[in-house]
């Protein structure tokens, strides 16, 4: 697994279109709001031009990519903590995704109807953000009363935990995300723990017409402008165009992109980002029977990513050899790299670095 990224905006803001141009689903699309009720879910390949060069090296039989899960989750609306719309259905689907692909709409088409009647990017930002803050202060007043309720044992760590929440909610009630607070390593863990909402890494969609994609406009510029202060990152796609070439191949898509001057289809954009604001890394693994992509956090341990492949390789590990991909595709092969010492034996302790071939040793 890559990582689960769950795609959010308000309702008319090209969320679906975007959702079945990038996984070729069919989430239903339509000119009114909640057009999409249930969460839909499209599963790809994660495109690694790696990945088909150590292909070309070991020639094996099955070459398996790592993948990545996108949810198409119902259009928020104003009240949406309080029940309005599809309300807590829609935030406890968010809860479920490891980051956010935030749609906002930032194109002009009158064919198109906005819910709130005009095109606004901080406006529309704001209104998805201010219900997950709410959430989020629904959230912490849960556990802070849990935890009052705990307090009268006189533990020191739930007295703690207790200033943390309280820090929390002072934090979200003037209206800024919980992932823009200075905490500590203990307190980061701590809030991990409630899953907030505001919490979860953010990337921001700008959804525009072509021109848009090509020279940028306005509203594009309005959505880099609060992603710097939020933090975030901004891709920009086209929504409608990336719709059209769907059902093309991944090469042929590509192709057409670049033939416009568009290096990057939005696929391949919002993994980039998603990997980027998560911290992962891909690491290689290869047999006689298949050549494997896996992704992990970056800084996982040896023994630990080795536990993604099989519960065995972590209970019973004994090490690990570790080929660079820089070093076998400049050699070409992997008897000769061994040959000339660029083999790496390591043991528990060693960190797994993006682009690695491992080879484990383990006790069953």
């Amino acid at each position: 697994m890559g990582f689960k990224c769950g795609i959010v905006g308000l309702p008319n803001v090209g969320k679906s279109t975007i959702f079945n141009a990038i996984t070729s689903g069919n989430s239903l699309i339509g000119n009114f709001p909640f057009t999409t009720k249930e969460p839909h879910l499209g599963v790809v390949n994660v495109p690694d031009e790696r990945l088909k060069e150590l292909a070309r090296i070991f020639n094996p039989p099955k070459v398996i990519p790592t993948i990545l899960e996108f949810v198409d989750i119902a259009g928020l609306v104003k009240g949406a903590s309080k029940g309005e719309g599809l309300g807590n259905q829609f935030l406890s689907h968010i809860r479920d995704v490891d980051a956010i692909a935030h749609v906002v709409r930032c194109f002009e088409n009158d064919n198109v109807v906005h819910s709130y009647g005009t095109v606004d990017p901080k406006r529309d930002i704001e209104i998805v953000e201010t219900e997950l803050i709410l959430k989020d202060i629904e959230t912490i007043d849960k556990n802070l009363s849990e935890l009052e309720r705990q307090a009268k044992s006189g533990d020191k760590k739930v007295k703690h935990n207790i200033e943390v929440c309280r820090k929390l909610k002072e934090h979200l009630s003037t209206g800024k995300l919980a992932r823009m607070l200075n905490l500590d390593e203990e307190e980061k863990e701590l809030a991990c723990n409630f899953n907030l909402l505001t919490s979860k890494p953010v990337m921001f969609v700008a959804n525009a017409d072509e021109d848009g994609l090509l020279n940028g406009n306005d509203y594009i510029k309005i959505v880099e402008e609060l992603a710097v202060y939020r933090g975030s990152t901004v891709i920009v796609v086209d929504g409608e165009m990336e719709s059209e070439i769907a059902d093309l191949n991944y090469e042929e898509r590509e192709k057409f992109l670049k033939d416009l001057g568009i290096q990057k289809s939005s696929l391949d954009k919002i993994i980039k980002q998603g990997y980027f604001i998560l911290d992962l890394v891909t690491f290689y693994t290869h047999n006689d029977k298949e050549l494997r992509a896996w992704t992990v956090k970056k800084g996982t341990k040896a023994p630990q990513a080795g536990g993604k492949i099989h519960s065995d390789f972590e209970r019973g590990f004994i090490k690990v050899e570790v080929i660079k991909y820089k070093d076998l595709i400049q050699v070409k092969s992997e008897n000769l790299l061994k040959e000339m010492g660029l083999l790496e034996v390591h043991g528990k302790d060693y960190i797994v670095q993006d682009g690695d071939i491992l080879y484990y040793r383990f006790n069953v």
